[in-house]
């Protein structure tokens, strides 16, 4: 009778191994490296504030159509104008998600032709 060989016992580390390096790997790409705050700055917290849209703002639909307080404008330089010396100043935008940017450059910079210093974007998380 022939001896029998025996089968080499595989090391169990190479797998556990392999299973730390991947978990490694997740939490590096996973986590986010930053350095810790000052312990002694405090934040400011916004989560109580009441978010609406400011009542001057121009609106500006998905197709390019403008309007204001609920009624349709005939162009961005037209409500410029019928706002107040103070309100010219800085000039709010409500445009819709779906308007292309080119549309939104445009009109900011008709904006800016026309007289307004400032151009403000509102955005949703703005109004949150």
């Amino acid at each position: 009778m022939r001896p029998r060989r025996q089968k080499p016992q595989r090391e169990p580390t190479i797998a556990l191994i392999n299973v730390v390096f991947l978990m490694l790997v997740f939490f590096l790409v996973a986590g986010t490296v930053a350095r810790p705050l000052d312990g002694e700055v405090s934040l400011v917290r916004t989560a109580e504030l009441e978010g609406a849209p400011p009542p001057d703002a121009l609106v500006i639909h998905a197709d390019g159509r403008l309007g204001w307080r609920g009624e349709d404008v005939a162009s961005a330089e037209a409500w410029l104008e019928g706002l107040s010396e103070d309100q010219r100043a800085v000039a709010r935008l409500v445009p819709d998600r779906e308007l292309p940017a080119s549309e939104l450059v445009a009109i900011g910079r008709r904006l800016r032709e026309a007289g307004a210093q400032e151009i403000r974007i509102v955005t949703q998380r703005g109004l949150e």
